[in-house]
């Protein structure tokens, strides 16, 4: 029999470190070291290692390395202070914070990755390649339709995720073509932000604000034409520069393997449990996502107890297997590990560098000098900027934790604004950084830069739009 007395002495043992650490907190605050040395330094830190990231296509650094050692370096200035000073816990509590949001983006991505590589395991791309050649289209009509597909699709998924899935098939059918690769990955981009700002649940930064109802659901909505504006003026002005050709012609007709119309099917229903995981039962998305990749799991499972099914009966030729399938069974692992780990050890960089930085105390400096001095209209235009260069993650967080007295059209501006500005450079938005892995040396930095100014205009004109569209919301 269970002793009581034991098992609440066992339990007080237990909540001990977490009530202290709550005391110990709720004593202290952390220190502003905006002035001091270390701040200076881990400013250093950090251009040096975007400076690496967007060097990478001539010195040919995987952009993870610098931005892994900066959040080390930076982190462990910032727990050598706060030891020294009698608070090693209040580093250690906000570097586990940073720490958490980070893991819920990777398991986010690496499920993402993962259906679009069981996808393209399966010949999905493949297949959708073929028969878009087979109807004609040429990389211009392409060009348009990858982006009105990514506008469309990205306020249902997530931006990151339909950019993902829209690249797989610009580089099915692009080939070699590396001047079109580029142009539809920017027009990719562009279009998968602009989709995701309308939308609640469309990009982390509209999530924010809608949990912190600064906007209600149905308001998001107002910001439709606004970003329909933001992806059309670059689109039409790149339009021109994408080359009036067509794909080579090839009479190859490919099939998808089988359990490949499946797997679409489940990754609907994993973007479905995910959105339903956090509207309806509070929930962090990630939960969802996960939960999906239980499904593909069992698929997996299902595919390689019948892959007698898929061996090359009709044909009897185990070379050419035709619509039957592979040879080789179905492993999820094998497309676990097909992910782009390099796209995802960055955002661990970022995410901690960003997070080190605003510790210190310069997020919520900048935030507080830009609204008391330049006003609501010209802050949120400025955060929009930011965001191409921060991630607007940590951007709006600071916003939002500041809560500037602003009313329901500026918060509207301030979620357009930090969700379509990171288009302005390719890693301004998770959904540029993860198409740099994904092409790799045919969506580039530098590649991506030359377009700015169009991303630019349309970035002015769909601020302009929201201001004269929405006007009685401010």
């Amino acid at each position: 029999m269970i002793n009581l007395k034991t098992l609440g002495i066992f339990i007080l043992t237990l909540l001990t470190p977490a009530l202290a650490l709550a005391n110990t907190q709720a004593e202290h605050q952390p220190i502003d070291l905006t002035n001091s040395a270390l701040g200076f330094t881990a400013i250093a830190i950090f251009v040096i290692a975007y400076l690496l990231v967007m060097g990478e296509e001539f010195i040919h650094l995987r952009k993870s390395k610098p931005v892994i050692i900066a959040a080390g370096l930076i982190w462990g200035m910032i727990g050598f202070y706060y030891t020294q000073h009698g608070m090693p816990e209040l580093a250690e509590h906000a570097v586990r914070e940073n720490f958490l949001e980070y893991t819920e983006l990777m398991l986010f991505l690496l499920v993402a990755m993962t259906y679009v590589n069981a996808m393209e395991e399966r010949l999905v791309f493949d297949a959708l390649r073929s028969w878009l050649i087979n109807k004609g289209f040429g990389f211009r009509q392409l060009f348009w339709l990858t982006g009105i597909l990514a506008f469309f699709i990205s306020p249902v998924a997530d931006n990151l995720t339909t950019a993902l899935l829209m690249c797989a098939v610009v580089l099915a059918v692009g080939g070699d073509n590396t001047k079109f690769i580029t142009l539809a990955c920017i027009n990719i981009v562009v279009a998968a932000n602009a989709g995701g700002a309308f939308s609640p649940f469309g990009d982390i930064t509209t999530l924010m604000v809608w949990q912190k109802d600064m906007v209600d659901f149905w308001t998001f909505f107002a910001l439709f034409i606004p970003s329909v504006v933001n992806f059309v003026v670059p689109a039409a002005i790149m339009h021109f520069a994408v080359p009036d050709e067509k794909p080579q012609a090839s009479d190859e007709e490919v099939h998808m393997l089988r359990g490949a119309k499946r797997i679409i099917g489940l990754f609907l229903l994993t973007i479905a449990t995910a959105v339903g995981f956090h509207n309806f039962l509070g929930l962090p998305p990630v939960i969802g996502m996960m939960t999906g990749l239980g499904y593909l799991k069992f698929m997996g499972f299902y595919l390689k107890k019948t892959h007698y099914k898929c061996l090359p009966q009709r044909l009897g030729n185990a070379d050419n297997p035709g619509e039957f399938g592979s040879m080789v069974p179905f492993d999820i692992f094998a497309r676990v590990a097909r992910a782009e780990w390099d796209t995802l050890f960055f955002f661990y960089g970022v995410v901690l560098c960003v997070g080190g930085l605003g510790f210190i105390g310069y997020l919520s400096l900048i935030s507080e000098g830009m609204y008391s001095a330049w006003g609501a209209t010209n802050a949120n235009i400025i955060v929009g900027l930011l965001s191409a260069i921060v991630d607007n993650i940590p951007v709006m967080f600071a916003v939002l934790t500041m809560n500037p007295e602003m009313p329901t059209g500026q918060w509207l501006l301030v979620t357009l604004t930090a969700g379509v500005g990171g288009s302005l450079l390719s890693i301004g938005s998770a959904a540029g950084v993860a198409l740099m892995g994904q092409a790799h040396g045919k969506y580039t930095f530098f590649g991506h830069l030359k377009w700015t100014p169009a991303i630019a205009l349309g970035y002015a004109a769909s601020i302009a739009t929201h201001m004269w569209l929405n006007a009685s919301y401010f």
